[in-house]
């Protein structure tokens, strides 16, 4: 073995290992502070993409999740006001039920026909006013509503529209139904009956359609909650096994120092060959 001032072999070699260690200790404190095992492409490119690709992913879904929520809430709406129109229906039927009755005097009739007009009109109110971000289900013109069901936009879901305004396909009479005679009366009664069967039916389908729309959130959370723990399977740290890497590490990086500093003295035992 040769001794040279000008090349420390030893030296080179301890600073050597000293830097390997001095990387891994980086690589493992950056894992602790982020709780990440990769955290860029340079970790690795293959995995970083795909948990990048896997994070939009997810990401897209929060708008998906929004969205169908906004369309059960407007189903909800209807249903709820749809509800309400059954009831003034079923109240409208036990006045005209009242009015058919022939010994009614003229002024029962009166009082009766004033009541009927005025639940009458309070459909009209019930149906333009059931109304969530803009949208009606059940107003005279509306049209159906459509909710996103996957992250590329490229499937949807449809809920009908199911107008309960006078006069319409469901509720058969009309904004000038009265029962101000026996007669009328005797026709609203058949018209109502047709009304309330119609409407109920008609609330049949909304439940459907928010009860679709609820099922499709559910599998949707689900999915991206698979999806956010895959992508943990992916790139997270395991902090456990982090944490005995850091002190097996920094005792490393002590010895290396220490290995580093021996080397460097070596060269002064050269000065006792000259005394």
């Amino acid at each position: 073995m040769s001794f040279s001032v000008n090349t420390n072999a030893g030296a080179l070699i301890a600073l050597q290992n000293l830097s390997a260690t001095t990387r891994q200790l980086s690589t493992t404190e950056n894992r602790i502070n982020t709780g990440l095992k990769i955290s860029s492409a340079k970790d690795n490119a293959a995995v970083f993409g795909i948990a990048q690709n896997q994070r939009a992913t997810s990401n897209s879904l929060n708008s998906v999740i929004g969205s169908l929520q906004r369309g059960q809430s407007t189903v909800d709406v209807a249903l709820s006001a749809g509800s309400s129109v059954s009831d003034l229906l079923q109240q409208l039927k036990e006045k005209a039920l009242a009015a058919v009755d022939v010994t009614l005097d003229t002024t029962s009739r009166a009082a009766l026909n004033n009541e009927f007009i005025s639940l009458r009109n309070q459909i009209t109110t019930v149906t333009s006013n059931a109304v969530f971000n803009g949208a009606n289900l059940i107003d005279s013109g509306a049209t159906q509503i459509q909710a996103l069901a996957n992250e590329s936009g490229s499937q949807v879901i449809s809920v009908a529209h199911q107008s309960l305004a006078l006069g319409g396909a469901n509720v058969t009479i009309t904004a000038a139904a009265s029962i101000g005679t026996t007669a009328a009366a005797s026709i609203q009664i058949a018209a109502l009956n047709t009304s309330i069967a119609n409407v109920s039916s008609a609330l049949g389908k909304l439940g459907t359609g928010s009860k679709a729309l609820g099922s499709h959130q559910t599998f949707i959370t689900n999915l991206q909650n698979s999806i956010d723990v895959g992508i943990g399977n992916l790139v997270d740290a395991d902090l456990a096994k982090e944490s005995a890497n850091l002190q097996a590490l920094q005792t490393k990086q002590q010895l290396g120092i220490q290995a580093l500093s021996i080397a460097n003295q070596s060269s002064s035992i050269l000065l006792g060959l000259f005394k």
